[in-house]
């Protein structure tokens, strides 16, 4: 497993350096107040499927509070058209526990890097939410992710927030193996030597 969140910073370092910026920084016009004002005003968007693990509502849920206008969204510019939700107006909402360094690993992971993707998977497990950890875990993976195809694969074997599959589970522990994850490998290795010894 990747170490703790805690050893790598996936808060954006352009506001440690606006925080750390004297008074009348910025522009030269406008103090360092105003910027972190203005930085406090900005609408954080995520995706639709991201607020829908933290959640735990479905889809159509979604649409009934955008249409009684419970829950805002945006349409992302670029022409793809795809739902953002405004991450503040979920924040009551949310089914489990999260700190302010689990939102920047959120943003990280709607983002699509998979190592944030894995981490935020496993917090999702410590809490009791393997569903919401499944959806995670499966978009690492996707990217190669050996740590997220470990935890997949214990996931169907063991039918954590999935069926239990011992034959999807096998294939993610193989996956995990060949991409070098030394537990996975170390787990084959065992089932191999046991097999040839019961043959």
């Amino acid at each position: 497993m990747h170490g703790k969140m805690a050893d790598r910073n996936p808060v954006p370092r352009y506001l440690a350096l606006l925080r750390a910026l004297p008074a009348t920084a910025g522009t030269g016009r406008l103090p360092a107040r105003i910027w972190r004002q203005r930085e406090r005003s900005i609408v954080e968007l995520i995706s639709l499927a991201a607020a829908i693990t933290l959640t735990e509502w479905s889809e159509r849920t979604f649409w009934r509070r955008f249409a009684d206008g419970s829950v805002k969204k945006e349409v992302e510019g670029g022409g793809n058209g795809k739902s953002m939700v405004h991450l503040d107006s979920i924040k009551p909402y949310i089914a489990m526990p999260l700190e302010a360094d689990d939102f920047a690993l959120l943003r990280l992971a709607d983002r699509g890097d998979a190592t944030a993707q894995n981490d935020l998977a496993l917090i999702f497990l410590a809490n009791g939410k393997p569903r919401g950890a499944i959806a995670w875990l499966e978009m690492a993976a996707r990217q190669d992710h050996a740590d997220a195809m470990h935890w997949l694969a214990r996931c169907y074997l063991e039918g954590n927030g999935v069926a239990r599959d011992d034959n999807l589970g096998m294939m993610w522990l193989s996956k995990a193996a060949a991409h070098g994850h030394l537990i996975s490998e170390n787990q084959l290795r065992l089932m191999r030597e046991r097999f040839i010894a019961a043959g």
